[in-house]
């Protein structure tokens, strides 16, 4: 299956959310994870990504009489790199974005549903900052936040770590040429 359907699809982006941080999980665990979601819709995208490469089997065990399987994510899971980005059509794009988007919204709402939500406590942020960019500054930003980002996504699960999803969205906005306006009303403050 091409890697742009396979990943680009909501459910199946939305479980693979769901796998990141080197956890293993079974679809049972997935199941009540991905609310709204019916069960059988569960399994069959959680084989699709199995049969695709993008999950593993990294244990299995008879329960009940059937074979309960825990899967991880592959580390050579086909993945949207910067080569198969420029082969993207504007469409496969717009599919993308909303696939990202409808789980980004999923994920959001299955943390404000749990016991232990505190979106100030957790320093929750969903705020936007135009920025005004050179190309060059695009690039100078890229490369900054791209390794430190990469680092903190190679740490480990432990005791005093709770996993959190950042969800860069990055793009130039279309606007008529004009110079910056003063700072006034919807003046970015510092992130949490």
């Amino acid at each position: 299956m091409d890697p742009l359907e396979l990943i680009l699809h909501p459910v199946r982006l939305r479980l693979i959310h769901a796998m990141g941080g080197g956890r293993a999980r079974t679809t049972t665990e997935l199941c009540r994870r991905l609310t709204g979601v019916s069960k059988a819709t569960v399994y069959r995208q959680v084989a699709l990504l199995a049969e695709n490469g993008v999950l593993d089997v990294v244990d299995e065990r008879r329960v009940h009489g059937a074979m309960e399987r825990h899967y991880r994510l592959s580390p050579s899971r086909p993945v949207i790199d910067p080569g198969a980005a420029t082969n993207m059509t504007l469409e496969d794009h717009r599919q993308g974005f909303l696939a990202a988007a409808s789980a980004l919204i999923s994920e959001f709402d299955r943390y404000l549903g749990g016991d232990r939500a505190d979106p100030v406590a957790d320093f929750v942020g969903y705020r936007q900052f135009p920025l005004w960019l050179s190309k060059e500054e695009v690039v100078e930003l890229v490369s900054v936040l791209t390794p430190y980002l990469r680092d903190l996504a190679g740490k480990e699960p432990s005791p005093e770590r709770r996993p959190y999803l950042l969800s860069p969205i990055f793009f130039p906005l279309e606007e008529a040429a004009a110079a910056p306006q003063s700072a006034t009303c919807g003046e970015p403050t510092a992130a949490p």
